[in-house]
């Protein structure tokens, strides 16, 4: 191997060393305020290496949460091919809602998800970019049900729209389940955003949504 080759690829790896270290410091702290001399430091690399990649820290972030993004939205579909629209609804509601699996990730997924609106708000046009993963798979489920007659009819747009406003509501409701506990003591649930969302989309209102999970 040249000394070319090995610091060519070198340099190809330190996208993923900064995103390892990004994560190492959300899952010890559960904050995104960390600094990118930080990340510099936790990769051993330089903050000349940093910006080679990466204009800001923002940048950084965005890409982690595309990174995560793109591999979630490909385990979900996977977990939903097959099933009904009603069933591939509840599923990917349940999948997104679960609760973390350690506290190291759920230490992860508190830092991302405060961050989000923030990469929403600076990143506007990226940052819808790297949810439409998530939003073409529920655009996918709510056309699947049209087909299956269980969903009301929609143009092209409006289940675009519908898709979007779903989404938006599954990943707002999870940063709010303490407040639903805090108002009337029942702690916002999976199977609560599950069941808003498929009662916005059923043609029958007394269609089954298969109420246990």
């Amino acid at each position: 191997m040249t000394k070319s080759t090995s610091r060519a690829e070198e340099a190809a790896s330190r996208p993923a060393r900064f995103m390892k270290s990004a994560l190492e410091i959300l899952g010890e702290t559960g904050r995104a305020d960390f600094t990118v001399l930080a990340v510099v430091e936790r990769s051993k690399t330089s903050l000349r290496s940093f910006y080679q990649h990466y204009s800001t820290k923002d940048e950084l972030l965005l890409a982690l949460v595309d990174k995560i993004m793109t591999e979630s939205s490909a385990r979900w579909r996977a977990d939903v091919q097959g099933l009904d629209a009603v069933t591939a609804l509840r599923t990917l509601v349940e999948r997104i809602s679960a609760p973390a699996a350690s506290t190291k990730q759920d230490s992860i997924n508190r830092g991302l998800t405060f961050y989000n609106d923030h990469l929403a708000e600076t990143l506007p046009r990226e940052y819808a970019r790297v949810l439409s993963p998530l939003h073409e798979l529920i655009v996918d489920i709510i056309t699947t049900g049209i087909a299956e007659g269980v969903f009301r009819e929609a143009s092209e747009a409006e289940t675009d729209t519908a898709a979007a406003l779903i989404m938006q509501t599954v990943l707002g409701a999870l940063r709010l389940r303490a407040l639903g506990a805090e108002l009337n003591g029942t702690p916002v649930e999976g199977t609560h955003i599950y069941e808003f969302c498929v009662r916005s989309l059923l043609r029958d209102p007394g269609h089954p949504i298969h109420r246990s999970w």
